[in-house]
């Protein structure tokens, strides 16, 4: 992907906050030189709108929230331009994802990023400091809620844990994205 390519790529990395997924997806988008479109910084740019229009409901705030990060996606591919995604994906949104990538003929990879320590995932969520304008820091008991509320993806993917070095893990995701 680092090298001018006929076909467009998405990479999307997934998993709950602090597994590494945007360390890995900066790193990827500034190696690669694609757009990276983070959810978190979507969700802090959408929120004085949230504000502004009342009272959406959650599943409304997150349709609107996801339809927009898909239409800056979409608008990338239209363009030939590959893109790095960083967010949690379920798997009927990585269905949607893939119907987009397959109407421009683009390849999809999906990488989920895990942290098998608890103990390190909880001291890396407690310890971060991001700086989203408008959007908020989240602590562990928001880990614990989306942990019960989600489930790990399905579809065929590159799974990654924190606990690895990010040289380490990063070069398996260029492994990963070179072999499809």
């Amino acid at each position: 992907m680092g090298e001018v390519s006929a076909q467009p790529q998405v990479i999307i990395f997934t998993g709950l906050p602090g597994t590494g997924k945007s360390t890995l997806a900066e790193k990827l988008a500034r190696t690669v030189g694609a757009p990276a479109f983070a959810g978190d910084w979507l969700m802090g740019g959408l929120e004085p709108a949230h504000a502004a229009l009342g009272q959406l409901d959650r599943a409304q705030y997150l349709a609107a929230w996801f339809g927009l990060l898909r239409t800056l996606v979409t608008r990338q591919l239209m363009l030939d331009q590959s893109a790095v995604v960083d967010d949690v994906v379920s798997d009927g949104q990585f269905v949607l994802w893939r119907e987009v990538t397959d109407q421009f003929r683009a390849r999809l990879y999906l990488v989920e990023c895990v942290c098998s320590d608890e103990a390190v995932h909880r001291a890396r969520v407690e310890g971060r400091v991001r700086g989203i304008p408008g959007w908020h820091e989240v602590g562990w008991d928001h880990v614990e809620r989306m942990r019960a509320e989600t489930t790990p993806p399905t579809a065929d993917r590159l799974t990654v844990d924190a606990i690895e070095p990010v040289e380490d893990n990063f070069c398996r995701v260029l492994e990963y994205i070179a072999a499809r």
